[in-house]
């Protein structure tokens, strides 16, 4: 009773095909999904989660998020690296930004490192800024830089001995 017809919609005649429409003398138009020229954007994947009741024995490298639930045994390097409550990590930690919730034995670099109340870090700690709420364990040394990154050794360079001659 209250159906729409398509025999009062402007520009259609009944029996005229849909297609015929869009080819009515109206320019082509571009898609709302259609990629932008050069290529299509890439979505940014969701982090990497390591659960619970895994253990990784070796180093572990990305340029993306790692979530550590479980157990690693060895470095890792990542954008954004979240070590859960649960999590116990021994190896040393490069990312640019470090949330420590959980356990690591090791040395932290990182651009932007944070401790957590929960957070047990036993090692150095490298940054170039640092956050530690109340509650946090922390035993090590910390030490501020501008570029925390760099791989290498961490204490200052001396210049070499001038030795004179008489």
């Amino acid at each position: 009773m209250f159906s729409k017809s398509k025999i009062h919609e402007p520009g259609t005649k009944s029996g005229e095909p849909e297609a015929s429409k869009a080819d009515a003398g109206l320019p082509p138009r571009k898609s709302d999904f259609a990629p932008p020229p050069g290529g299509a954007p890439r979505a940014k994947p969701g982090a990497s989660v390591l659960s619970s009741d895994l253990t990784i024995t070796g180093n572990i490298r990305t340029t993306g998020d790692v979530q550590v639930e479980g157990v690693v045994e060895g470095d890792i390097r990542a954008h954004l690296l979240t070590v859960g409550e649960t999590a116990t990590i021994r190896g040393e930690i490069v990312a640019d930004d470090i949330v420590v919730n959980g356990r690591v034995i090791g040395r932290v670099r990182g651009l932007k490192v944070r401790l957590t109340s929960t957070a047990k870090v036993e090692g150095d700690i490298i940054h170039k800024t640092i956050a530690i709420e109340s509650g946090a364990h922390f035993e090590g040394s910390v030490q501020r830089q501008e570029d925390p990154l760099q791989s290498g050794d961490v204490t200052p360079k001396l210049a070499p001995p001038v030795s004179s001659e008489d």
